[in-house]
């Protein structure tokens, strides 16, 4: 799979007329509970050259392609990018702190790395990490048998969304870090159901974990009583850093 994405991210290259910057892997595999049987996930970030910036009408700023049972691949044009990163679009933090990385251009995560805090909205943070956790409980665990890749998607979402809330940062991609968080009483339960998830299928499921889903349900209350006061940690002058940063890659991409 290594060699097909690296072979896939050149020809795009080489059929659209584009660099790409950053491809890094955005699923489970990154998150850390990859099934035996999961997709790869890959996102990328690329860029035109300079003139295509300089016409009256924007062009298209995504490609997408379909998904075969294997690999999803998708990519966001540099302007958006960094249009959403100026947004606090909570994919982007996430595919900045992959911990697999596919192709990288001129340092990209590395210089866009010291933004990241000062890009990030705590709000809007929590509100994507909490509409996340809902679906969880309101939908994936109305039912007895649950499906295992659901589950840590929900509890994922809940212990970034608590990250938020205490932490006042960034939360980190990977569930590690954020397990620990996780209230000791659930440790035996969450590792077994990891365990469980690593030998299975993407459609496997597992009784509907009591003590678990109560605790879900409990931080998508608890964040969304704190979405109102959460402080705005922002510093506005990333956005000039950021206006800067564009300027300088697609000067550097002319220049290669």
């Amino acid at each position: 799979m290594q060699t097909r994405i690296a072979t896939a991210l050149t020809e795009l290259e080489a059929t659209h007329g584009i660099r790409i910057l950053y491809a890094c892997e955005s699923g489970s595999r990154a998150w850390g509970f990859p099934s035996p049987d999961s997709d790869y996930d890959v996102r990328f970030i690329y860029c035109h050259p300079a003139d295509w910036y300089l016409a009256l009408d924007e062009g298209p700023d995504t490609l997408n392609f379909p998904v075969d049972d294997e690999l999803d691949l998708a990519g966001w044009e540099l302007r958006k990018a960094l249009r959403l990163l100026r947004g606090s679009n909570a994919s982007v933090f996430e595919w900045l702190q992959s911990p697999i990385v596919y192709h990288e251009a001129l340092d990209f995560r590395a210089r866009l790395a010291p933004l990241l805090p000062a890009s990030f909205n705590l709000k809007a943070g929590l509100h994507h990490y909490l509409g996340q956790l809902r679906r969880g409980v309101e939908e994936d665990l109305a039912t007895e048998e649950v499906r295992l890749k659901r589950l840590f998607y929900a509890l994922r979402s809940a212990l970034a969304a608590r990250w938020i809330r205490e932490r006042h940062t960034v939360p980190p991609m990977e569930f590690a870090p954020l397990r620990m968080l996780l209230p000791a009483v659930l440790e035996a339960d969450v590792t077994a159901l990891l365990a469980a998830k690593a030998s299975a299928d993407e459609k496997t499921t597992a009784p509907r974990p009591t003590a678990l889903g109560e605790f879900l349900r409990e931080e998508l209350a608890a964040g969304q009583a704190a979405r109102d006061i959460l402080p705005v940690l922002r510093n506005t002058g990333a956005v000039g850093e950021l206006d800067g940063l564009f300027r300088r890659l697609l000067a550097e991409v002319g220049a290669a």
